[in-house]
């Protein structure tokens, strides 16, 4: 069946996932409280309640949770289109099943690819979606569950919605786009990441350890050297790996997207 030459066959991008102004106060709500739950090493003063190295990350895996599926619930409510449902429910499946190919080995890391990929297709509300539902996915069949897992799912879920934000661009010039924004969003995943639960991989008085005494300048510059020292390898690895997917693959998925999405017409 040949496409309708009405719709668009390159153009214009159908937001999957609507972002209403409710959406985007809660969307606002959880990046401050995923800016917190991330960077607590570094904002606490040394006095204060939450700085020892139970009570914050405790309070945050407790908080997140609940955030996250207030924000997806919002998200995916009435006004979500059955084909876009189904759509998220395909894609997460893709993220989950791509996981384990490469499980972070050496820095491989296959599961920012097709976020990437669909959030650029079907919107920055979509890719948030999935960032969320495809690591949850994922963590459940690879065993992956734990403290660790709201905050991968934020981060994911941000990785989408900015993709799904970047300038309108096609041919080689999105291609490249896509594959230096994979670069940099596989970048700071991992700092991100590292600095959740630094404090915690480090003990003792070790020179790149987490020290509630020092400043923030001090405990940065601690962690500097400890990614340097034990996670730029895997980083680096990750970067590589998913913009040599968007480059080697990111065309012809984007096709396939853009024709389900155009025959879809999402409402």
């Amino acid at each position: 069946m040949a496409d309708n030459p009405a719709l668009p066959r390159s153009g214009v991008r159908q937001d999957a996932v609507r972002l209403s102004p409710r959406s985007r106060v809660l969307l606002a709500v959880a990046a401050l409280l995923g800016a917190l739950a991330f960077t607590w090493p570094l904002l606490l003063d040394p006095g204060a309640t939450l700085a020892g190295d139970d009570l914050a990350p405790l309070l945050f895996a407790l908080v997140l949770p609940v955030v996250l599926a207030v924000v997806v619930a919002q998200l995916t409510g009435d006004d979500l289109d059955v084909k876009a449902l189904a759509m998220l429910g395909v894609m997460s499946a893709v993220v989950a099943a791509v996981r384990p190919l490469g499980a972070g080995t050496a820095g491989i890391e296959t599961v920012f690819f097709p976020i990437i990929i669909s959030a650029r297709v079907f919107g920055p509300g979509f890719g948030f979606v999935l960032g969320n539902t495809g690591l949850l996915a994922s963590a459940l069949i690879t065993a992956g569950v734990g403290p660790w897992l709201p905050h991968q799912m934020l981060a994911a879920g941000f990785v989408g919605l900015l993709t799904g934000l970047l300038p309108r661009l096609r041919g080689r010039a999105e291609i490249a786009l896509l594959a230096a924004w994979a670069i940099l969003a596989s970048v700071v995943y991992g700092w991100l990441m590292d600095l959740s639960f630094w404090p915690f991989m480090v003990g003792g008085e070790s020179t790149i350890s987490f020290d509630p005494a020092d400043g923030t300048l001090a405990n940065l510059h601690r962690f500097v050297v400890f990614n340097l020292a034990t996670s730029m390898g895997w980083n680096v690895g990750r970067a590589l790996t998913t913009a040599a997917l968007v480059i080697l693959l990111g065309p012809a998925l984007l096709r396939i997207l853009r024709r389900a999405a155009r025959r879809a017409s999402f409402g």
